[in-house]
């Protein structure tokens, strides 16, 4: 169901049981999926591919031309995937020359204020909190989640299941299955209790507490950490995931504080 006080151009896709509120702007080249709710005031632009089933609040703005200097009106675009829901007041920016799409996965929660820079990627499942600031090219990955008032600086990575506690800095990757906080950002444990609830086993857990305990407690530098790592690790999904996001960070990982004041490893994981 559209409303008569909505503006749509006649060039969008828009598809069944869609319900677009009074006063929404739709724009050309708009595709939105069905069963999907265009709240007052939202605003999609150009490129805009929505997937089915999803929210998007009053105030927020969808696939808005790039902050971005270079941008010359290229043709880009703006993907988000089904089940996902934008509140209020939200920004997307599309994506510019060097990756040509902006992607939002499925299932995620873009809470009110965010912002998700251009040619940023975010996986399925995630969560951005309330007043979250993303410059361009950001990675996240599934099921992570940036907590109310970050900062994420242009070409950090986030990796699955990352926890980043709120009004971080964020200016170095945060590694899989982690916990981030303090500033300078650093390593302040696992994300134990997200990902048991998302049912990883204690002996999974175990695994990857180990396996950060030669990144982070053992004065090891990267390339030393990720040899002992292979060397006394069993293989797993876990340790791979871990392994190519340290091997392949471009920004560097974040640190630990525990490395510089001797704190005890039963101290860095509470």
């Amino acid at each position: 169901m559209t409303q008569s006080l909505a503006y749509i151009h006649p060039d969008a896709k828009i598809a069944q049981n869609v319900t677009i509120e009074p006063f929404a702007m739709i724009h050309a080249d708009v595709e939105i999926g069905e069963g999907s709710w265009i709240g007052s005031h939202a605003v999609i632009n150009s490129g805009a591919r929505i997937g089915k089933h999803c929210k998007i609040y009053p105030g927020a703005v969808v696939s808005a031309t790039p902050q971005d200097l270079k941008y010359n009106n290229e043709y880009t675009l703006t993907i988000v995937g089904d089940n996902t829901t934008i509140r209020e007041y939200a920004t997307i920016s599309r994506g510019t020359e060097e990756h040509w799409k902006t992607v939002v996965g499925s299932d995620c929660l873009i809470m009110a204020y965010a912002h998700v820079a251009h040619d940023c990627r975010v996986g399925n499942n995630v969560i951005i909190g309330n007043n979250v600031q993303m410059a361009g090219h950001v990675h996240v990955g599934d099921w992570a989640i940036v907590s109310a008032l970050s900062a994420v600086h242009q070409f950090v990575k986030i990796g699955v299941h990352a926890f980043v506690s709120g009004a971080s800095l964020v200016r170095k990757d945060v590694p899989p299955f982690t916990k981030a906080a303090r500033e300078p950002i650093s390593y302040v444990g696992i994300n134990s209790v997200g990902l048991r609830r998302r049912g990883y086993t204690n002996e999974q857990i175990i695994d990857i507490q180990n396996i950060y305990r030669f990144v982070y407690m053992k004065g090891l530098n990267n390339a030393e950490a990720l040899q002992k790592i292979e060397l006394e690790m069993a293989p797993s999904d876990e340790r791979d995931e871990i392994i190519n996001f340290i091997r392949n960070s471009e920004r560097g990982i974040m640190k630990s504080p525990f490395q510089t004041t001797g704190a005890s490893e039963t101290e860095a994981q509470s």
